[in-house]
C-alpha cells in the first residue's frame, strides 16, 4: 500500500526499525521524540530468526514510500547471526559490539579496549548510577544531549565490526541532516 504524496509537498521517509531488545527500542523511542520523525519500531518480534520475507510480511499492511528506510539494530556479539543479517536485502544494519550499551558508554567516556557486555554495563553504571536496560532516565538523556558530538567522534574512531564498535552514529548523522533540512545521508548496507 503506497502513500499518496500531494504535488509540491516534501515528506520525510518513514524509518522502520527492527531491533532485538528493550534497550534498542527505548533508544529509538527517544530519537522519535527528539527528532519528531515518522518512526515505526518492531522490537523482539523475530529475534535472530528475522528474514527478508518476515520484514516484508510485517510491513505489507503499512503505507510506504520509496524513500522509506528499514534498519536492523542488533548486537554484534554472535558472529553467525550477524552473517545472516548481512545477507538481508534492502535493510541498513546498525551493529554494536559487544552490545548497544557501548553507544551509551561512548557518551560518557572513550572506550578503545575490548570489553564484554557485562563490563560495558558496569562502566556505564559508574557514569549513570542505577542504569537499567530498556530505560532512559534524565541523567542518561542529559549525557546524550551534552555529549552527542563527542560520542559520534569516539564511535567513528573505532574500527568497524571489532570489539568495541558501533555505527549508531550513522543514524544520528542522518536524523541531524533531516532536522537541518539537508538531504539525508546514504547509510550503506552493511
Amino acid at each position: 500500500m503506497s502513500r499518496r504524496i500531494p504535488k509540491g509537498k516534501k515528506f520525510n521517509p518513514v524509518y522502520f526499525f527492527f531491533c532485538e531488545g528493550e534497550t534498542e527500542e527505548a533508544y529509538i523511542k527517544y530519537l522519535r521524540t527528539t527528532y519528531r520523525l515518522p518512526v515505526e519500531i518492531f522490537s523482539k518480534i523475530a529475534g535472530n530468526s528475522i528474514t527478508d520475507r518476515y520484514i516484508a510480511d510485517y510491513k505489507k499492511h503499512k503505507p510506504f514510500f520509496d524513500k522509506d528506510k528499514t534498519f536492523l539494530i542488533y548486537d554484534f556479539d554472535v558472529e553467525p547471526v550477524v552473517q545472516k543479517l548481512k545477507q538481508l536485502k534492502a535493510v541498513h544494519l546498525l551493529l554494536s559490539n559487544p552490545c548497544f550499551e557501548l553507544w551509551y558508554l561512548l557518551h560518557c567516556q572513550t572506550q578503545t579496549a575490548s570489553i564484554t557486555s557485562d563490563e560495558c554495563v558496569r562502566k556505564l553504571n559508574n557514569h549513570i548510577p542505577h542504569y537499567r536496560k530498556g530505560a532512559i532516565d534524565e541523567k542518561l538523556k542529559s549525557k546524550m544531549v551534552e555529549n552527542k558530538n563527542k560520542s559520534m567522534a569516539r564511535a567513528k574512531d573505532l574500527p568497524e565490526f571489532c570489539n568495541p564498535s558501533t555505527d549508531i552514529y550513522r543514524l544520528i548523522e542522518e536524523f541531524d541532516a533531516i532536522k537541518n533540512k539537508k538531504t539525508p545521508l546514504k547509510i550503506p548496507n552493511s
